[in-house]
């Protein structure tokens, strides 16, 4: 009766429906029964973000960021040649190490004919603050820590005794088009660095519109009048603790040893899911709102571009994976991500993005060709709203009686 009962009103609701009261009013035995079915919420109006200025950094591409990709293509052919002058960071010495605590030798980490690079920070700390400024034949001494878990000394504090017996200094060669050619796809430095250039900047903008649509996502949610229906965000909770439960068992690990290494209880834990359940599930209306109000559509082609990219350019016949998914029966579900990446889109272009002195900021997206081995093409904008808000177990809600 009351499954009915919800289809002859219309309802959608989107957790289990509960029984509010129940009531034998009539005299040929029949009751009446309160229902209380969740709705998924949905906006009236949209906050106007059209004076809102977002902060970003500025994506534009310096000479230092290019120069830093050509050095590091340059320190692949890099070479060690002796010097006698002072070490200095990113400098090779030559040491022989010998380590004492209190008076007593430590033989582990005592070393002869090491070559370690200066600045590195990758053995013992301190070692590399002795070796700066000395020179090939002069014995360093000083105090250090050992790592943690380096034997049962470790992370207490030593005494070095450090001996230079050489020093090899790093020479980047001059950059050339056949070095170009032997470790890029490019035949000369031009076309690299014209490759590097929009690349970064491809990777830069997508980095700096990621982080706007947060800022916007956030100041949107501050701006409306939006909560969440309990028995939704419970449902939602619910199904996030089922998810966590459901990964730490394949990997071997019980409820009580992640929250020791998380460093929180049990009540921390619902508290913080709780959270993230109703900024994931306000999001989630904010964008299906703006999808309706602004009358959004996904047709064919958005389709196929969303797939496209979730392949990432590798070659498959686009129409047999639509199909696959339509047989499935999850293409609602890939509409309504495609849908919110749409809504999330025009939230974020009506808000006008600015660097740190208000300086108007062009974040608009660099399409470039797919080039190997220079700096990595972000991926297709579709997979913004993953970075704004999660995908939620349950669908559409609001509170109402029947």
């Amino acid at each position: 009766v009351v499954p009915s009962a919800i289809d002859e009103a219309g309802l959608d609701p989107v957790t289990v429906p509960s029984v509010a009261a129940v009531r034998d009013e009539s005299e040929d035995g029949s009751i009446e029964v309160d229902v209380l079915v969740t709705l998924w919420p949905m906006l009236d109006a949209l906050p106007d973000l059209g004076d809102v200025e977002i902060e970003v950094e500025d994506p534009t591409v310096t000479q230092e960021m290019i120069d830093e990709q050509l050095d590091a293509l340059r320190n692949q052919f890099a070479e060690l040649e002796d010097f006698d002058g002072q070490i200095s960071n990113g400098d090779y010495a030559l040491i022989d190490i010998a380590i004492s605590k209190d008076g007593e030798a430590v033989t582990e980490g005592s070393a002869k004919d090491m070559m370690y690079e200066v600045g590195s920070e990758s053995f013992i700390a301190g070692l590399d603050a002795l070796l700066e400024g000395a020179s090939v034949g002069e014995t360093v001494e000083g105090d250090a820590t050992l790592p943690d878990g380096y034997t049962d000394l470790g992370g207490e504090a030593v005494q070095l005794s450090v001996t230079v017996t050489g020093a090899k200094k790093k020479v980047l060669p001059e950059l050339t088009d056949e070095m170009v050619q032997d470790a890029t796809e490019f035949a000369t430095i031009d076309e690299l660095v014209e490759a590097l250039e929009q690349n970064m900047l491809a990777y830069n903008v997508h980095t700096q519109r990621s982080a706007m649509q947060d800022k916007v996502v956030q100041y949107a949610l501050n701006e409306i009048d939006l909560e969440i229906p309990p028995a939704l965000l419970d449902a939602e909770v619910e199904a996030r603790v089922r998810n966590l439960v459901k990964r730490l068992e394949r990997d071997d690990i019980t409820v009580e040893d992640y929250l020791r290494i998380t460093g929180q209880d049990q009540d921390e834990l619902i508290a913080t899911m709780r959270e993230q359940a109703d900024h994931a599930l306000s999001t989630r209306v904010l964008l299906e709102s703006i999808a309706a109000i602004e009358h959004l559509e996904v047709d064919d082609d958005d389709i196929r571009r969303h797939i496209s990219a979730m392949l990432q350019g590798q070659p498959a016949d686009i129409d047999e994976f639509v199909e696959a998914w339509k047989s499935s029966g999850q293409i609602e579900s890939l509409t309504g991500d495609i849908l919110r990446d749409k809504a999330l889109r025009s939230l974020v272009d009506a808000a006008s993005p600015v660097d740190k002195d208000g300086n108007a900021v062009d974040l608009t997206p660099v399409e470039i060709e797919p080039q190997a081995d220079a700096e990595e093409e972000p991926d297709d904008e579709s997979d913004d709203t993953e970075a704004a808000s999660d995908q939620v177990d349950v669908s559409e809600q609001s509170e109402e009686e029947e």
